[in-house]
């Protein structure tokens, strides 16, 4: 069950907000939880008991480290001993098979036996609720938030459906005080579904279209891929990757509203970015804080000289790669990153600076899109292929697969729409409107949310391809 699904939005959905509503404050937290457990069963019934059991090891550490009287030294072991364990969860469930193939690769070469396994099952979103956990314990430790005596909060914290699945991370200290006390307004439950429903529309109206173009053309053997048809396939996976993760991050943040919460934001346009840099502190900025406050401050940052800060920077990113999924294609995803950061920090970043914004957009944009490719392609092979195809130009066959095929008058609508809303140009031409006339921008406003609800329930019911693509996260 995802969020742009119909059980989601006429059952689950009403019957989750309903119960807020009438449950007293001091059951709202144990519903909620009751109901993000059913929410997780629904697509993972055989892994809840893993979530249960992760949720209670957690809540018993975080208790020996937060506990009153707790030494340093006492409190460090116990920290290391909850990294130590969510990331051998993590890693058996995520990277258990990866390795073991690998390992397969390397000893059929050698000539050596290999080994026989059974393929691992990853639990969805396994990835986001460890990383919460181990939020809780690092928190915690370092005095940034207080150890919660109550099982509900902590488990509410790490399984609370709306960030569950596909983000974004949401740290303990940012939250705890919410999971205590925390009130419902009309105001507040409007915005969330205000955003919710410019989420779902990202999500249904603008990201599945250019996502099956992306397929598509993806799909098409490297050898016959021509030049335009590449860029085009890269151009609409750049947009339906943002649409997709930034419209999912929409629905979580309008959700958590819904019930009371105020998450952080997650994407802030970074697209319009004129460095990798600064693409990184616009795109999921949740885990970008995360790694940073839990990784690379701990490495030592940028305090510990120059060749020390681009080591922490290589790690980093290379972890951050491995995070997204137990793929070379991803590690090597996540190193171009850091290459590029490490590259800026070197002088070309300075030299971006002195050279007018469009440079530096062009730039990114390219960098990016590069990048994009090993993050979509399946094997590394198809992947090298891929680039061979944008960037050595009359390669493939143009006469077989030519761009015409795939921009039909919506796809090309949807392509010209998820340009322009990849910039903030709406969101000042809506802001221009609003100081003319609040009433004006009111009427704008709700008639645009009923339009977009509309078309986005009709989209759902032709059953139109509507891909779910954080399985591997």
């Amino acid at each position: 069950m995802i969020f742009s699904s119909a059980t989601f939005l006429f059952a689950f959905l009403p019957v989750v907000l309903v119960g807020v509503l009438v449950s007293p404050k001091i059951v709202r937290n144990l519903f909620i939880l009751f109901m993000s457990l059913f929410f997780y069963a629904w697509g993972e019934l055989y892994f809840v008991a893993l979530m249960l059991g992760s949720i209670f090891m957690n809540f018993l550490i975080g208790g020996a480290i937060g506990r009153p009287g707790t030494g340093t030294q006492s409190a460090r072991f116990w920290l290391i001993i909850g990294i130590v364990a969510n990331l051998l969860l993590l890693g058996y469930f995520k990277y258990a098979n990866f390795l073991v193939e690998n390992w397969n690769l390397l000893t059929t070469q050698l000539g050596l036996s290999s080994f026989d396994h059974k393929k691992v099952h990853l639990p969805l979103g396994i990835s986001f609720f460890t990383f919460q956990a181990m939020s809780y314990l690092i928190d915690v430790y370092r005095g940034d938030a207080e150890h919660d005596k109550n099982p509900i909060n902590i488990a509410l914290y790490i399984a609370l459906f709306p960030q569950l699945i596909a983000g974004p991370i949401i740290r303990y200290h940012d939250v705890y005080q919410q999971l205590r006390n925390r009130s419902l307004s009309v105001d507040l439950a409007y915005s969330g579904l205000t955003r919710f429903i410019c989420g779902l529309a990202k999500k249904l109206l603008i990201a599945n279209p250019l996502g099956e173009v992306a397929d598509q053309i993806f799909a098409i053997n490297g050898n016959d891929l021509s030049t335009p048809v590449a860029w085009l396939g890269i151009l609409c996976y750049t947009l339906q990757i943002y649409f997709d993760f930034s419209g999912y991050s929409d629905m979580a943040i309008g959700l958590g509203r819904m019930l009371g919460f105020r998450f952080l934001e997650n994407f802030n346009y970074p697209y319009i970015a004129s460095s990798v840099q600064a693409f990184w502190r616009r795109w999921h900025i949740s885990l970008s804080n995360w790694f940073r406050d839990y990784l690379y401050i701990p490495l030592g940052g940028n305090r510990a000289g120059l060749f020390r800060t681009y080591c922490n920077l290589v790690i980093v990113f290379f972890l951050c790669g491995l995070w997204h999924g137990a793929s070379w294609n991803f590690v090597i995803w996540g190193l171009l990153h850091g290459a590029f950061l490490v590259i800026e920090r070197l002088g070309f970043g300075g030299l971006l600076d002195r050279l007018p914004k469009v440079a530096g957009h062009v730039y990114t944009l390219l960098a990016v899109m590069i990048a994009w490719v090993f993050f979509r392609a399946e094997t590394l092979a198809e992947a090298l292929s891929y680039l061979r195809a944008m960037l050595i130009p009359g390669s493939g066959n143009s006469d077989l697969y030519y761009v015409a095929q795939y921009l039909n008058p919506h796809t090309s609508l949807v392509l010209i729409v998820g340009l322009v809303l990849a910039t903030p140009i709406a969101r000042v031409a809506v802001k221009a409107v609003g100081e003319r006339s609040e009433f004006g921008l009111e009427l704008v406003r709700a008639s645009t949310l009923a339009v977009l609800f509309l078309l986005s329930v009709m989209t759902l019911a032709a059953d139109a391809y509507n891909p779910f693509i954080y399985f591997r996260f």
